[in-house]
């Protein structure tokens, strides 16, 4: 009597691991989740006139350092700050002091 394996070729396993993990990428982007830190490199140059948002990401489990991020006008392109700039934190102070209002 002869035995056919029920085996799955690991070729399709493969296959199955990959895509699982494009989709549950995916799906952690569309949440806004990051896992991972989204500044690599601070500008301390003073760029206030260009800003036209700013936006403070906590420190969390999967970045240590606050971010902020600073959208500029007419392009849209977001640059990272560094938080210790002097220019900087004031611009973070009067961001904090005018939501108390």
């Amino acid at each position: 009597m002869k035995m056919t394996s029920s085996k799955i070729p690991i070729s399709s396993l493969l296959l199955l691991l990959a895509l699982l993990s494009i989709t549950e990428g995916k799906s952690l982007r569309g949440s806004g989740m990051e896992l991972r830190c989204r500044c690599i490199q601070t500008e301390s140059r003073q760029i206030r006139p260009h800003i036209r948002t700013v936006e403070i990401i906590p420190a969390n489990s999967h970045c240590e350092e606050s971010e902020i991020i600073a959208t500029l006008r007419g392009t849209g392109l977001e640059v990272c700050l560094d938080p210790e700039a002097p220019w900087v934190k004031k611009v973070i102070e009067r961001m904090m002091s005018s939501r108390r209002r």
